[in-house]
């Protein structure tokens, strides 16, 4: 007998009519703790409880708490605990569904009364104390739906997903899925008796003495399906882990992103808002925030014209037939808004460029001298996102993306794609963003129909992207069944600052586009050839991309995105008048400068411009009037003395080099004379 119990590594056989669980404790697997098997994965992927035993003999892989998939269990586990408690403590309500989600889980409930932060205690308290009981999750197959129904009669959002089995994403609805239905209890450990009991596709643990530590984090209301013509529910959301130190853990990590919340910090800084009377998801972009925007679309004008590209700008709305050309119509419908009725023609806001910049391509005939054709746009498109499904500026139904295709020959396209990968790279290094690599998504071989059928088209495609890749020296990992039924993709992604990934851009070589919109070039020898099309979009669209910054920066953004950039303070009223001549210098040389006029006390007049995260702080007193100098303030608090046109010229140098150095590393110099405090 060894000391400890053996890693979950290998396959464990499983005799007819044995348990998984008799199965994974005769191989002296871990049944506790952390490391403990939950549940077993078959050989043909479909994960399956421990009391699971098989009609004939096979191997089971074992799946752990602590795995993907084990967490993702122990959280459906969890999010079935919770309905049990609310349903103990609010016999009226009524259970709609409760998925795993990432770090988490919800479940929906139809209550008389919204739930309150003292409701989440005692609902949290009956959890720990259903936890304690050591509860089994016990599966059962239901004869029939008639029979389900006729259980479930009181459950009329159970009902409703009986009803539409087979038509909705198991992925999302955990109730339901292929094959049949079935029901989980939970049962007393002691006397066997079903305490409670949910319709649910399962798997589950096998008791809950494995869930160790959780938290419900919230409330909030949600729609039903998602959709905002249903029913509002309550929802109520929790998180669950293997250990309480991960936790902990979690729970600081989500305190430290609560402060840097894009919707907060955007409020307080003035960046964006929203308006009930524009509309959900559409943002309305504030002064400050479309600084920013400005800098960025400047930026990147910059770049693209220094690699050969020629700046578009397409329409909003576009005629219907342009979107049965592309194939968006009929399958992408759900993704456009309503058609609008012009002249009796039907007429869709644009949810993307692409469609638009070939038509801009096939104006005229092309030749091979004009390839690579590189055109850019900054345009705004629309989605109808789920009301469910938007959150601030990262799910936005109004959006504009840094948008350009690349129109080449094939043989240029590796070369092309290259240097959009090195762009993306330049970008995010220039942010101070290093934690970053590439997604190449991929066919799946058991999927073929999902896929347009040129097989050549397609292994073209998958050798010029992943040479690109290849040679572009950054990371990246493969994703099998996330292309496009036309092409690969590459996503870039990266994490946040508080670990959370984050997908920046998505990029494609494709070569099938071209085929349904003529897309051809006439090459040395006088005959028509398909282009390459590349999709890129480095800096994704202004909102996400603006969103994630003021995450990442904290809202402390360097100098040259700041929208205010300096901010000039006197230390008494008689000063006013130099420190508008201060301000006058560094705004004619094109820096964003103000001045606070205010009475209010110059510790006050400080903490007000730190608040506001202004890079630069300039405080004049008589001396410095005197000696036309000024006192700079530096975030890391650092502070130095200098004259005006050094201060400027200082100022002017960080935004000239993008600087992410919030204490502005001065240069050795005469007039300049720094003092750490």
């Amino acid at each position: 007998m060894p000391d400890s119990p053996r890693a979950a590594t290998e396959r464990v056989p499983v005799p007819a009519g044995t348990t998984c669980g008799e199965a994974v404790a005769a191989a002296e697997l871990s049944m506790a703790g952390p490391d403990a098997v939950v549940v077993v994965r078959t050989s043909d992927g479909a994960l399956k409880d421990l009391d699971w035993a098989p009609d004939t003999p096979g191997e089971v892989e074992p799946v752990t708490l602590s795995s993907p998939d084990g967490l993702d269990v122990l959280r459906h586990s969890t999010a079935h605990v919770l309905a049990q408690a609310v349903q103990d403590l609010y016999p009226e309500s009524k259970l709609g569904i409760g998925p795993p989600i990432e770090d988490g889980f919800y479940y929906d409930f139809d209550v008389h009364t919204p739930f309150q932060p003292d409701d989440l205690k005692r609902i949290e308290e009956r959890m720990r104390e259903i936890v304690k009981a050591g509860q089994r999750f016990r599966r059962r197959a239901f004869p029939s739906s008639e029979s389900a129904k006729a259980e479930l009669a009181g459950e009329p959002y159970k009902l409703e997903l009986i009803d539409l089995k087979g038509e909705v994403d198991p992925g999302e609805v955990m109730e339901v899925g292929g094959g049949e239905l079935t029901s989980y209890d939970n049962v007393d450990r002691r006397s066997g008796q079903v305490c409670w009991s949910d319709l649910c596709r399962g798997p589950h643990l096998p008791s809950t003495k494995l869930i160790s530590a959780f938290k419900l984090t919230r409330n909030a209301a949600a729609y039903w399906r998602g959709d905002e013509r249903n029913l509002q529910l309550q929802r109520i959301y929790g998180t669950a882990w293997p250990t309480r130190d991960q936790l902990k853990d979690y729970l600081h990590r989500q305190e430290e992103a609560a402060k840097r919340d894009h919707r907060r910090i955007g409020e307080d800084l003035e960046l964006f808002t929203f308006s009930t009377e524009v509309g959900k998801g559409l943002p309305l972009w504030m002064p400050n925030g479309t600084v920013i925007q400005d800098e960025l679309e400047g930026w990147a004008s910059q770049t693209e014209r220094r690699l050969g590209y020629q700046r578009v700008s397409t329409p909003h709305i576009t005629k219907d037939a342009l979107y049965y050309l592309s194939g968006h119509l009929p399958y992408y419908s759900d993704d456009l808004y309503a058609p609008i009725d012009i002249e009796g023609e039907k007429y869709y806001l644009r949810p993307m460029n692409c469609p638009h910049h070939h038509m801009v391509y096939r104006a005229r005939p092309r030749s091979y001298r004009e390839l690579p054709f590189k055109i850019a746009e900054y345009g705004t498109v629309y989605r109808f996102e789920r009301s469910g499904q938007l959150y601030g500026l990262m799910r936005a139904r109004g959006f504009t993306q840094n948008d350009a295709h690349i129109y080449c020959t094939v043989d240029q396209a590796k070369d092309q794609f290259l240097e959009v990968m090195r762009m993306h790279d330049e970008y995010y290094r220039m942010l101070g963003i290093t934690d970053f690599y590439m997604v190449l998504a991929l066919r799946d071989p058991a999927n073929a129909a999902k896929y347009h059928d040129d097989e050549q088209m397609w292994t073209d495609a998958e050798r010029i992207t992943r040479e690109a890749m290849d040679e572009s020296s950054i990371p990246y990992v493969e994703d099998i069944g996330g292309a496009a039924h036309y092409g690969p993709k590459v996503d870039f992604m990266f994490r946040t600052v508080t670990g959370k990934p984050y997908a920046a851009s998505t990029n494609q070589v494709d070569l099938y586009t071209p085929s349904r919109f003529g897309l051809t070039y006439t090459d040395s020898d006088g005959t028509d050839k398909p282009v390459a099309v590349i999709h890129r979009a480095p800096l994704g669209s202004h909102e996400r991309f603006i969103g994630f910054l003021t995450e990442h920066f904290g809202g402390a953004f360097p100098v040259w995105l700041a929208p205010e950039q300096v901010r000039v303070i006197p230390i008494m009223p008689d000063l006013l008048d130099y420190a508008h001549k201060v301000r006058d210098v560094a705004f004619d040389a094109g820096l964003r400068a103000d001045v606070d006029p205010s009475d209010a006390r110059l510790n006050a007049k400080i903490r007000t411009a730190v608040t506001r995260k202004i890079p630069l702080i300039v405080v004049v007193g008589r001396r410095e009037a005197e000696q036309h100098t000024v006192s700079v303030r530096y975030r890391s608090g650092a502070e130095a003395s200098m004259t005006v046109d050094a201060f400027v010229d200082h100022a002017l140098d960080l935004v000239r080099s993008k600087s992410l150095d919030g204490a502005g590393h001065l240069r050795p110099a005469d007039d300049v004379a720094s003092a750490e405090t």
